[in-house]
C-alpha cells in the first residue's frame, strides 16, 4: 500500500471511529477533531487519486479507481454538509467502505487506460455521471436511515437510546433534496451521453443505456409520486433502493465480473 493510501486508512479510521462515538452524544454537528481528521484523510485520498488515476499517457480508470473516487465524493459531500444536516451517522460507513476500497486496490490490481484529453466532451459526461451516482448513494443511504427511525416508530420503540439521529421529517426531506439534484445531474448525463458517445447502443454498453435509462424512470416516477400524489414511507423507501440498485448494475455491473471475478 502507498504512502497516501496508508495515511488516508489511518485518518479515515480515526475520524470513523471518532463519528461513532459521538453517534451516542448530543452535539448534532462534528466535531474539530472529526472535521480535522476527515480533511486529512480526504486531502491524502485526492493526492491518491491524482496520482493513480492521471498518469503521462492518459487517465487510469479501473473500476476500483472509479470507486474510489465516488467514494471519495460521497465522503466529500456528506461532511461538506454536515452544518445543515446530522451526516454523522453516515460517515463510519462511507469512511469504512474506502478503507475496504484501499485494501482491494492493493491486493486486485488492474488497469484501464482511456485519452479522456482527445475527448473533452466524454470527459463531462463522466464527470455529470459520477456525481448523479454520489448524490443517489447519500440518498440511499437516508433511505435506510428513513427505514430504521419508520420501522422503530412502527413498533412503538424509540431508536437506540442515545443515538443521534435526525428527525424523520428532516430525513426524509434531505432524502429528496438529494434524489432532486441526483435526478437533474442524471438527466444530464444522458443528455451529455446521447450527445457524446456515439457507441452508447452498441452490444458491449447497451445494458448500461438500458439500466441507467430504467434508473432515471424510477426516479423520476418517486419524485413525480411526491410532489403530486404525497407519496411518503416505505413506498420511498423502496423505490429508492430499487433505483439505486438499477444504477449500480448501470455503472459498475459488467465491468465488476469484467475486472474483478473474471
Amino acid at each position: 500500500m502507498s504512502q497516501l493510501a496508508t495515511i488516508s486508512v489511518v485518518f479515515y479510521l480515526l475520524s470513523g471511529l471518532l463519528a461513532s462515538r459521538q453517534l451516542f452524544s448530543p452535539q448534532a454537528k462534528l466535531s474539530y477533531q472529526i472535521i480535522t481528521l476527515s480533511s486529512v484523510a480526504l486531502l491524502s485520498h485526492a493526492a491518491w487519486l491524482y496520482q493513480n488515476i492521471f498518469l503521462i499517457n492518459g487517465q487510469n480508470l479501473p473500476i476500483l479507481n472509479v470507486v474510489s473516487l465516488v467514494s471519495f465524493l460521497i465522503a466529500a459531500l456528506s461532511l461538506a454538509i454536515n452544518k445543515k444536516i446530522n451526516t454523522g451517522v453516515l460517515l463510519p460507513i462511507v469512511y469504512g467502505f474506502n478503507i475496504i476500497n484501499f485494501i482491494a486496490v492493493v491486493y486486485l490490481p488492474s488497469h484501464y487506460i482511456t485519452h479522456l484529453e482527445d475527448n473533452p466532451q466524454v470527459g463531462s459526461h463522466i464527470i455529470l455521471a459520477l456525481l448523479a451516482y454520489a448524490m443517489m448513494a447519500i440518498a440511499s443511504l437516508f433511505a435506510l436511515q428513513l427505514a430504521y427511525v419508520d420501522y422503530r416508530l412502527k413498533k412503538h420503540r424509540s431508536p437506540i437510546a442515545g443515538l443521534n439521529l435526525p428527525p424523520l421529517m428532516t430525513l426524509e426531506k434531505s432524502l429528496f433534496q438529494f434524489i432532486l439534484i441526483g435526478f437533474i445531474l442524471l438527466s444530464c448525463t444522458l443528455v451529455t451521453g446521447f450527445m457524446f458517445l456515439d457507441d452508447m447502443f452498441a452490444s458491449e454498453s447497451a445494458h448500461k443505456a438500458v439500466l441507467t435509462i430504467i434508473a432515471w424512470v424510477i426516479y423520476a416516477t418517486l419524485l413525480w409520486g411526491h410532489f403530486k400524489k404525497g407519496w411518503r414511507g416505505r413506498l420511498v423507501i423502496y423505490i429508492t433502493i430499487v433505483g439505486s440498485s438499477f444504477l449500480t448494475l448501470a455503472y459498475f455491473g459488467s465491468r465488476f465480473v469484467r475486472e474483478i471475478i473474471l
